[in-house]
């Protein structure tokens, strides 16, 4: 345990919300050491979410999760430069990423395996100290070994869970996929499709630059969703029949009215994009009497969906480089924070 106290000593720059209000401040706070059951680590990548953009606007919903000061940041990769006492798992020098939810094991939701829906969940940069900083201290259950992998890629991987849970709930070969919105986890999930051997993978969003990193990703069509154009170019690469699955990333009401359209009777939507006002579905007509399953996505299954995702990731069948359009200095976080709500970025990177 010296070690992690001569590592973990002085101070290191860190990102902040520091009081209640919009903004964030770079600010010096004091390295953290690992207790028992926790490791330290020099953060090597963290990427900005955009449930970092809504602590950084201090909307409704920060103001209610986020109690300041707290450092920000929760997609992160970092290397194990000390461990607390009782880890055995993982090892000084290993990369890790990091699972971002913090859940109790002892709830009913935890004890079933369901940990990402634990009653008592907490999330990294949002209740604890996040990733936005040169060092941070995780519990060893939370980090995942991705040694060989770039950080960025290993911090990806956290964002990207949440495609892979949204596409493998049910399979996926050979069917007709419809992604709604290519922000960063709309991207992952074109891949994603296309990497499962999907028979036809459709994109649509509103940002020509986001549709054509869809189209780098692999989407055999990507469509401006305001186009009214749209549904009949996709009914007619349907044969008629409309998409057998949809992937709603966008939390676009108008997303999802389309998508309901144009998916076929008997189809399935997995719901993974959050509503800033809840959307109006005519359940009778278009969910119930269409034979159509609806699945709820949140976060990603603790630890199958991280499996999967490295198995992705690993055997090269899935490239998502393309999406990591910018990295800069944790100095550059502001203008880091303009790309992200430009929407003319695919995953912005912070590198302390």
């Amino acid at each position: 345990m010296s070690a992690a106290v001569d590592i973990g000593a002085g101070t290191m720059r860190a990102l902040a919300k520091v009081r209640p209000g919009p903004g964030a401040q770079l600010v010096e706070r004091p390295a953290p050491t690992p207790g028992p059951g926790e490791v330290l680590l020099r953060v090597d990548a963290a990427s900005i979410c955009g449930t970092d953009l809504h602590l950084f606007n201090w909307d409704e919903w920060a103001a209610e999760n986020l109690e300041p000061p707290r450092v920000l940041g929760h997609e992160l990769a970092g290397t194990v430069i000390a461990i607390g006492q009782g880890v055995t798992r993982v090892k000084e020098g290993d990369l890790v990423g990091v699972e971002s939810h913090l859940f109790d094991w002892t709830c009913a939701q935890c004890r079933r395996g369901d940990m990402h829906l634990c009653r008592n969940l907490r999330v990294i940069g949002v209740h604890t100290d996040g990733g936005f900083a040169e060092r941070v201290v995780i519990p060893e259950a939370n980090a995942i070994e991705s040694n060989g992998l770039d950080p960025a890629v290993v911090a990806l991987q956290e964002p990207m869970g949440n495609a892979v849970h949204a596409a493998f709930v049910e399979p996926i070969e050979g069917r007709t996929v419809l992604v709604t919105g290519c922000g960063p986890i709309g991207l992952c999930a074109v891949g994603i499709a296309k990497a499962a051997d999907a028979a036809l993978v459709i994109a649509t969003d509103t940002e020509p630059f986001r549709l054509e990193l869809a189209r780098t990703m692999g989407a055999d069509l990507a469509l401006d969703g305001a186009d009214p154009s749209t549904e009949e170019r996709i009914r007619d690469a349907t044969n008629g029949d409309g998409v057998e699955v949809v992937l709603e990333m966008s939390g676009a009401a108008p997303a999802l009215d389309s998508a309901l359209r144009v998916i076929t009777r008997g189809g399935r939507i997995s719901l993974l994009g959050i509503f800033g006002e809840p959307p109006t579905v005519d359940l009778s007509e278009r969910v119930i009497m269409q034979g159509l399953r609806l699945h709820g996505i949140y976060g990603r299954r603790i630890y199958d969906t991280w499996e999967r995702t490295q198995a992705l990731l690993r055997s090269g069948s899935l490239d998502v480089s393309p999406i990591l359009t910018d990295r800069l200095d944790l100095s550059q976080w502001e203008r880091a924070f303009e790309l992200v709500a430009s929407r003319h970025a695919g995953k912005v990177v912070l590198v302390p």
